[in-house]
């Protein structure tokens, strides 16, 4: 690999073209220049050269890649060949963290952070009592316990993040995800959903929860920003709550996410809560 470098001579204005090698180089200053770029740009310049390939597979491009004290993240129980394998884990096999209140992952692209606030970590309105809800444990959940919706007419579920914990120059979208089973009452009314910082009014829209909600003669066109669940690749539902950029300079906020629907009065039930999942998004 070249790169033309051209300089003017003094005084006679002739142009002198010299090429530098890169592949000549040592290792741990192309490993150190690597390491400024990110997960995706390495594995591309793994196969410049067999030089360049030995620099963006090493410990020390990959560690930089890592979050800060991630070593606090991963549990006693495993261990990895190289930081490149402990990376690849994290953005495929998310982790439990804080007692299993929350999970969380990297974005297998540009190393951001992820994570999913549990039941157990959100504010749901009824939850512990019987009547409304039922706290279930099935194989497919990623926690240990999760709720499962009897019947409510004052539906709330609100999760809060610390903005430390997310990356900075990141845009952040949030989804509530959940599964349905014998749902009723949410074909009537859409759901109030909203993303921000607290104390702000923050991203605000709407969705219907039940997936098979069709509109009635009664009900108005859906606007442009309400919605429906979609299906993800793990069997579950999702429904975007909003999002949100973090810019980096706030460090000791929280983000909101909210799902309510008060508005109705009617009995709604049929659904099974996973949590709140907060994702980062990567440009194309």
């Amino acid at each position: 690999m070249k790169s033309k470098v051209s300089e003017m001579e003094g005084g006679n204005g002739e142009l002198s073209i010299d090429t530098l090698n890169l592949n000549a180089l040592p290792q741990d200053c192309i490993a150190t220049i690597i390491s400024f770029t990110s997960p995706r740009d390495a594995c591309r310049l793994s196969i410049v050269s067999t030089i360049f390939k030995l620099a963006a597979e090493s410990d020390a491009v990959w560690e930089s890649f890592l979050p800060s004290q991630y070593q606090a993240l991963i549990p006693s129980s495993l261990s990895f060949s190289s930081k490149k394998e402990l990376y690849l884990s994290l953005c495929e096999n998310p982790v439990l963290i804080e007692g299993g209140r929350k999970s969380f992952w990297l974005e297998k692209v540009s190393g951001k952070k992820c994570y999913m606030l549990s039941p157990k970590d959100l504010y749901i309105e009824w939850v512990n009592t019987p009547t409304y809800w039922r706290w279930v444990s099935i194989p497919e959940a990623r926690f240990e316990e999760v709720p499962e919706l009897l019947s409510v007419c004052w539906f709330e579920i609100r999760g809060k993040i610390s903005i430390s914990r997310l990356s900075p120059m990141t845009l952040y979208k949030a989804y509530l995800v959940f599964k349905v089973h014998d749902v009723y009452g949410f074909d009537c009314y859409p759901v109030n959903l909203s993303v921000g910082l607290v104390g702000t009014d923050g991203s605000m829209r709407t969705a219907y929860l039940d997936p098979e909600h069709v509109l009635t003669e009664q009900q108005s066109t859906p606007v442009e920003d309400e919605m429906f669940p979609k299906a993800r690749v793990d069997g579950w539902l999702e429904v975007e709550l909003g999002e949100f950029f973090n810019e980096g300079c706030v460090c000791d906020g929280e983000l909101e996410m909210t799902a309510i629907e008060i508005d109705g009065g009617n009995w709604k039930g049929g659904l099974i809560f996973q949590g709140i999942e907060i994702r980062a998004v990567t440009p194309n």
